[in-house]
């Protein structure tokens, strides 16, 4: 039964991402562009991504996505992390289809967790904190994504209930193929590195 109220929040959480969405351009140089979660603040009501920097502002707790385009002869590396405190993973989507999910971690209880603030790269560090590293070739991306494990909070009288609240980051980095003839030439200098050597005496 689990599994069926699992599938059936990811498919109205991502019927939810396409309906009402703040697209963001996301460059590739390597910087981090953060995301937030928060159940009360997102207009879903769900675990979506969401765009929570500016309460004020119009896009305030909507669905949020991010935008690019990897031209061919490139790929790119899509790095995305968790932050604040541990204990979240994510679904990652592009253009609603899934691509991934972040790693594994334990499941952490607010009060405990290790914490880490807004230092996106401590977090990527930290084998508590879950990350993703996906490898993307040519083509248009449109990324969003779902929080699937939440930090917990206890109440006092031994349950648990998940926070559904986090924040964190994603970045992007993208590189030029090798043409096929440096590849040949990278592959020979390093099988002439490795090969071992002859040693003539007179």
């Amino acid at each position: 039964m689990s599994f069926l109220k699992s599938a059936l929040l990811v498919t109205l959480t991502t019927a939810a991402l396409a309906a009402h969405a703040t697209s963001t351009p996301l460059a590739a140089d390597d910087q981090w562009q953060t995301f937030g979660v928060d159940s009360y603040s997102a207009l879903s009501g769900g675990t979506e991504w969401i765009d929570n920097d500016y309460t004020n502002e119009t896009g305030y707790g909507t669905a949020l996505d991010f935008n690019f385009t990897i031209g061919a002869g490139f790929v790119g590396q899509l790095t995305v992390v968790d932050a604040s405190m541990a204990g979240d993973v994510f679904n990652v989507f592009n253009q609603g289809q899934l691509l991934g999910s972040t790693s594994s971690v334990a499941v952490q209880l607010y009060g405990s967790a290790p914490d880490v603030g807004d230092d996106h790269d401590a977090a990527l560090l930290s084998s508590v904190f879950s990350r993703g590293l996906f490898a993307l070739g040519a083509g248009n991306y449109s990324i969003s994504g779902v929080l699937t494990q939440s930090l917990m909070l206890d109440d006092g009288a031994g349950s648990l209930s998940p926070i559904n609240a986090t924040s964190g980051a994603l970045k992007l980095s993208v590189s030029a193929v090798p043409e096929p003839s440096t590849l040949v030439f990278a592959l020979l200098g390093l099988a002439w590195l490795v090969a071992p050597r002859r040693t003539y005496s007179r």
